[in-house]
């Protein structure tokens, strides 16, 4: 270091003092007074001469300390921890600092390295300006060795490389993060590394954070993803798992290479292109080998023999790939997702955004990718389409991840859940109802270990620990604790995250309520003989009788296009019919909740606002209203325009419910609505003793409500004969499932 070299200098300027000073002892009287008066001189300048190598010196620790800020900048943002301790371990990827996410300490720091190597540079000419203008300095300067000034030389250069090595380091990490600067993500080093080996068939992150507008989702968690396995995973709206999703599928987290991820989450591009070409169309590799084998053969007529061996390499990859039945599987997909033999023929610049999501849904299942990723899957379908989607993701051979709020389809598709709780990850293994089962049993031993660890907290703190020593204390016991637990199949070398104090356990919980209505004399509502169609369109409805009462538990179901939505506007009495008549008792009330519901709400009020002046209520009994609908306290007060989805539709619930309805008609209503919600909305409709009709795509909710099957088809509705798994049995023998799976089973018998 530039001191150490300074300090050897001041040495050998005071031994060669020493030296001078022997000398004129050895001389005459007469000579030695002269020469001591000559030496107190030299000693004088060789005094000034070391007070300008000490401000040398003290210049070069400063450039030092401007080096160790650098690099503790660096490091810096690698901190991820809040009680700011450094760890090696950490990749400094970002920081949730500064304005504009995570990447503005990062521009900052950049912005201000070049600064601090111009004030290098400054320091070192004012140090040669004063080393020029004391001679005798110059010449001691000459006679020190070249080989030293190299060294000094080649350290610098060192620095400056190790500085760059770092931004490079940094900028790179900047380039490859491709979600919005709204997040921040970290992640151990080691298992950065880890994740990179080629042969990796498994998916396994360790204590990685990522945060959102200043808010943590996750706080050293751990994602483990193994080969084969279909994980479910679930937890309140809001929390991040969409986010999680977005990460793995753009690689934020450290995603072996070999593993391709497909996130399924925008529509097709709208253009003149066939839904099925653009299913059939996305197989990239599919197309190049047809291509090729097209080339190869033009070759063969054309006389040239040489590229046998590359043709027949060829074949056997499309055999590998499945290429002589892509077509058929992809009218498979297609048809499941209830596209009829013209519509999978129609340009996609024709279908609704609904319709192109299901072209997107059909891409990605025809595609197969190793880590297949679905964010809520089954909210752009009918109960027809989430069935059949159901029955083949059963037979997924790779892996899947999937968000949804669909319990009936988490139970039957997911072999393995994966929780969402307190900024972590915890993995159960079995279905959602397995799951359900375990979470309870793990609440109540989490909420003893919280009542142990705050009863040792008193103690110590009664002892007269602080209360910070008291901390510690209990997080070292926790630490012992942990490492006694850990199984020797644990893979060496990954780190244990930071030991941090238990929580208490608190269960979400959401609570609907409808008001139970006054009792109505009959007839309460129905269609008799109505005759409906719209403009210029087949009628879609003829000689229609339908009639409903206060007991009543109807769900609506069908095909999608058959016109269900228009029959609940004909019984609420939005549309009127073409012939026929609707009834109606004039006390009657109908509340309606539908995908649409939530834009009829004034955007420029607050949810609270909005309930004071519809229903004359007090400040606090419209904020327990929208706590008891699963609002959360701080959505309150702001506007409903910046509201989400699922707030939205928590207030529209809370908006129908204050009007005392004596009949609920529900259009997919669990669309917004997390799985906590959806059993509200279950119980709440099981204690209501009005009317219910419903259209759902979310079998569960049919289930647990114990609603009647109305089917709609041929121009009419008809209740149907048997339960709902006789309708689900019937769907998928009309699809031609049921054949399709006794095939693969006496397939699988014969291997």
């Amino acid at each position: 270091m530039p001191r150490k070299k300074g300090n050897k200098k001041q040495r050998g300027d005071d031994e060669e003092a020493g030296i001078d000073a022997d000398v004129a002892v050895e001389q005459n009287d007469e000579v030695t007074k002269a020469n001591a008066d000559a030496g107190k001189a030299k000693k004088r300048e060789k005094k000034k001469d070391k007070k300008g190598k000490k401000g040398k010196s003290a210049k070069q620790n400063e450039d030092s300390d401007d080096d160790n800020k650098i690099e503790t900048r660096l490091d810096k943002l690698a901190l991820q921890d809040e009680d700011d301790e450094e760890d090696e371990d950490y990749v400094p990827a970002s920081s949730n600092k500064g304005k504009g996410g995570g990447f503005a300490l990062l521009g900052d720091m950049e912005d201000e390295m070049p600064e601090e190597e111009e004030n290098d540079e400054e320091n070192e000419k004012n140090v040669e300006e004063k080393t020029d203008s004391t001679p005798e300095k110059n010449d001691e300067k000459k006679d020190e060795p070249e080989k030293g000034a190299k060294g000094e030389k080649k350290k610098k250069s060192r620095k400056e490389e190790r500085r760059e090595r770092q931004r490079a380091q940094l900028n790179q990490q900047l380039e490859e993060m491709t979600l919005t600067s709204n997040f921040s993500v970290s992640q151990r080093e080691t298992t950065a590394k880890g994740a990179m080996l080629e042969n990796a068939t498994d998916i396994k992150v360790s204590n990685f954070s990522i945060s959102a507008r200043g808010k943590e989702l996750f706080v050293n968690a751990n994602l483990t993803i193994a080969a084969g396995r279909r994980y479910g995973l679930v937890g309140p709206n809001g929390m991040g798992k969409t986010t999680l999703l977005c990460h793995i599928a753009q690689r934020a987290l450290a995603i072996p290479p070999n593993i391709d991820v497909l996130l399924c989450e925008q529509d097709v591009k709208a253009d003149d292109t066939p839904a099925f070409e653009a299913v059939l169309n996305s197989d990239k590799k599919r197309l190049a080998l047809i291509e090729e084998e097209k080339k190869l053969l033009a070759e063969s007529e054309a006389g040239n023999n040489t590229n046998s061996e590359r043709l027949k390499q060829v074949y056997e990859e499309m055999i590998a790939i499945g290429a002589d039945s892509a077509e058929s599987r992809a009218r498979r997909i297609l048809s499941g997702l209830q596209f009829t033999q013209e519509m999978q023929m129609r340009a996609t610049k024709h279908f609704s955004g609904g319709w192109r999501m299901r072209v997107s849904l059909a891409r990605a299942l025809f595609l197969e990718p190793t880590l297949l990723l679905l964010d809520e899957p089954t909210n752009h379908l009918d109960l027809n389409a989430v069935i059949w989607l159901d029955n083949y993701l059963q037979n997924w051979k790779k892996t899947l991840l999937v968000v949804s709020h669909d319990q009936q389809f988490l139970d039957d598709v997911c072999t393995d859940i994966i929780h969402l709780d307190n900024q972590k990850l915890d993995y159960y293994r079995g279905n959602f109802n397995a799951f359900k089962k375990m979470l309870k049993q793990k609440q109540k031993e989490q909420l003893k270990e919280y009542e142990k660890q705050e009863k040792r907290l008193r103690e110590l703190k009664s002892r007269g620990r602080s209360s910070k020593a008291a901390e510690k204390e209990t997080k070292t016991s926790q630490m012992q604790k942990n490492k006694g637990k850990k199984s020797k199949g644990d893979p060496v070398g990954e780190e244990d995250a930071p030991v941090e104090l238990l929580k208490k356990p608190r269960e979400y919980q959401v609570k609907f309520k409808f008001p139970n209505p006054p009792p109505l004399n009959p007839p309460i509502l129905g269609l008799h003989n109505v005759q409906f169609g719209y403009h210029d369109q087949p009628l879609l409805f003829k000689n229609l009788d339908f009639g409903i009462d206060l007991n009543s538990r109807i769900a609506i179901v069908g095909p999608n296009g058959v016109g269900k939505s228009t029959f609940l506007k004909l019984i609420s009495g939005e549309l009127s019919p073409l012939q026929g008549s609707h009834t109606k008792n004039h006390r009657l009330r109908i509340g309606v909740f539908n995908q649409h519901s939530a834009d009829q709400l004034t955007m420029h009020e607050s949810p609270v606002e909005y309930l004071q002046r519809n229903f004359n209520l007090d400040y606090q009994s419209c904020r327990k209203l929208l706590g008891q609908f699963g609002l959360a306290g701080h959505a309150h007060t702001i506007k409903i325009a910046d509201l989400s989805g699922g707030q939205k539709a928590r207030v529209a619930l809370a908006d129908m419910s204050s009007r005392q309805p004596d009949v609920v008609i529900l259009d997919e209503p669990t669309n917004n609505l997390d799985i906590e919600s959806i059993d509200a909305l279950g119980d709440a409709i099981n204690d209501y003793s009005g009317g219910v009709i419903i259209v759902s795509h979310d079998a569960r909710l049919i289930l647990e409500t114990s609603c009647q099957l109305w089917i709609v088809e041929d121009q009419d509705i008809q209740e149907i004969d048997g339960d709902f798994d006789d309708y689900k049995r019937e769907i998928l023998e009309a699809l031609g499932e049921l054949e399709e799976k006794e095939a693969e089973k006496k397939n699988q018998k014969k291997k």
